[in-house]
């Protein structure tokens, strides 16, 4: 029996990481590493609740309580965090280099493990040929895009160690 996963499509992931960069401007610059957070969460929207937030954080708890609602789809139970989040860092990879080879993010920034926009209006036409996002999806976009923007990448507070998805330990 095959089974397709979105995960495991590079299409797919092209379509996620376009969606996610699509609330940033012209010269925005975003690292590589959370682009990829983002882009897991976006894939498996019930791990947000996984996320470690701290007590003055009460607003974000109360925003992913409301919006992002458990969902029953026995494809996306996932145990292992860190093994999916590596399985699909090929394919995640892929379609930064393919969004690179398109002109929509820069390729000299992408080896420098950063994803900056220079083209949006190609990014634009792109989003104006995909179907709408469901509420569930827009909402994940919007809580990574914006809190988990603001946040640190690195230390004990930042986004790496809080989501426990890559090796924080040895960040500067």
């Amino acid at each position: 029996m095959i089974v397709y996963n979105q995960a495991f499509d590079l299409y797919h992931s092209i379509f996620r990481i376009i969606h996610l960069l699509k609330k940033f401007d012209d010269g925005s610059t975003i690292e590589t590493e959370r682009i990829r957070i983002w882009d897991f969460y976006f894939l498996f929207p019930n791990k947000i609740k996984e996320i470690r937030l701290k007590r003055d954080e009460a607003d974000i708890r109360k925003l992913r309580k409301q919006f992002i609602k458990d969902s029953n789809n026995p494809y996306e139970l996932i145990t292992e965090n860190r093994k999916i989040f590596e399985k699909i860092r090929p394919y995640q990879l892929a379609a930064l280099n393919c969004l690179a080879s398109y002109g929509i993010i820069d390729k000299l920034s992408l080896s420098e493990q950063q994803v900056k926009i220079i083209n949006k209006s190609i990014l634009n036409q792109f989003v104006e040929n995909f179907e709408e996002l469901t509420p569930k999806e827009r909402n994940t976009v919007a809580l990574m895009t914006s809190h988990f923007y603001m946040m640190s990448l690195f230390g004990t507070e930042g986004l790496k160690n809080r989501t426990d998805l890559v090796e924080s330990k040895y960040d500067a």
